[in-house]
């Protein structure tokens, strides 16, 4: 018989209720566990003392906090931090903590590893592990020394949020919910290659803002880059876009890693703005970072400058994201944790400072 204890974090309130009612306890108890989980992000069930010891000996029975600590912290000489968890399986994902003035955001991760194999990213050069419960993308959140000051969370770290669409609209309902964290929706972003059974379902369930990884306006050169363009074409994906409306409180936007001689030309620049005529939208431009066994380049700050002035001329808004920890790997597409994976068993499952 398995003793492995279910964890607390992650649970939305139906299912504390649900689990109140098991356990023989008063319905009461499970908005009291909601508050100590995510008001005052608890360690153990023994400091949830409104609780009678004889129900939190029941509940610490069966259930835990489910929290753990990074087993180790990266810090960029930008102020970047970069997170190191390991999984109840012995696995490994990252996390990147990034400061910037008032605002201070974090990066997670949905999955170990990734699936879509973007030829630009060294997640998808790791291949696919497992996906991350709700307690597991909370966790990052829950567990780092810096939580109290985060005002953002974006969902661009290991993973494709949307092949693993059920956590990750748990725990959004977790960050935006009056028992949860109670966050305005605006404070998250969900970026997405465009996955078609999550996309509508994402835009139905969610009021988050939403980012299209999008890097070519030509579907088969977006395929070269993108796998995932062949099943569901950005075309296609631009379509559904358009039945929504994002002129209100969310924000769809949409990011464009800039390579040298491959979509940095004026003409990917037209294509851009025909694809996205008409949509209430921004365009991210984001420089590349060399990977190793990767041939692209990226552009100098010039180049990056003259695309996003032509974009925005011609009337669709962009940006240049500024690249932040680069020097630890934690830079868009440098996540990577397969060294940590290979070295798993040989470590017997002692934590690992890389």
């Amino acid at each position: 018989m398995s003793t492995e204890k279910i964890p607390l974090l992650g649970k939305t309130l139906p299912e504390l209720q649900a689990l109140a009612h098991e356990l023989g306890m008063p319905k009461f108890a499970a908005a009291q566990m909601a508050a100590w989980l995510y008001g005052k992000k608890v360690a153990s069930v023994d400091e949830m003392t409104n609780l009678s010891l004889k129900n939190r000996e029941r509940l610490k029975a069966v259930c835990e906090v489910g929290a753990s600590a990074p087993v180790h912290a990266m810090r960029s000489a930008d102020g970047t931090v970069k997170y190191l968890f390991r999984t109840p399986e012995g696995d490994y994902i990252e996390s990147v903590y990034i400061p910037d003035k008032d605002r201070a955001t974090l990066c997670v991760s949905s999955q170990v590893g990734c699936k879509m194999n973007c030829r630009f990213c060294m997640t998808g050069k790791q291949g696919y592990t497992a996906s991350l419960t709700p307690a597991q993308i909370l966790n990052q959140i829950y567990s780092i020394p810096e939580r109290e000051t985060l005002t953002n969370v974006v969902f661009m770290g290991m993973g494709e949020p949307f092949d693993n669409l059920d956590a990750v609209l748990r725990a959004c309902e977790v960050l935006t919910a009056d028992y949860g964290y109670a966050w305005s929706p605006k404070r998250i972003t969900v970026s997405t290659v465009g996955l078609r059974k999550g996309l509508e379902r994402f835009l139905d369930a969610c009021d988050c803002h939403l980012a299209i990884s999008l890097h070519s306006p030509l579907p088969q050169q977006r395929a070269e880059l993108m796998p995932a363009e062949k099943a569901f074409s950005i075309t296609e994906m631009v379509e559904v876009l358009r039945r929504y409306d994002f002129s209100k409180q969310r924000r769809l936007s949409f990011e464009y890693i800039v390579f040298k001689g491959l979509n940095d030309s004026e003409s990917s620049a037209r294509e851009l703005i025909r694809l996205l005529r008409g949509l209430d939208c921004r365009v991210n431009l984001i420089r590349f970072h060399a990977i190793p066994g990767v041939e692209l380049e990226g552009v100098d700050m010039e180049r990056m400058t003259a695309f996003r002035d032509y974009l925005t001329g011609h009337g669709l808004f962009a940006t240049i994201r500024a690249s932040r920890g680069e020097d630890i790997f934690a830079a868009c597409g440098m996540l990577s944790t397969a060294r940590q994976q290979s070295e798993k068993q040989a470590e017997c499952g002692r934590d690992t400072e890389i």
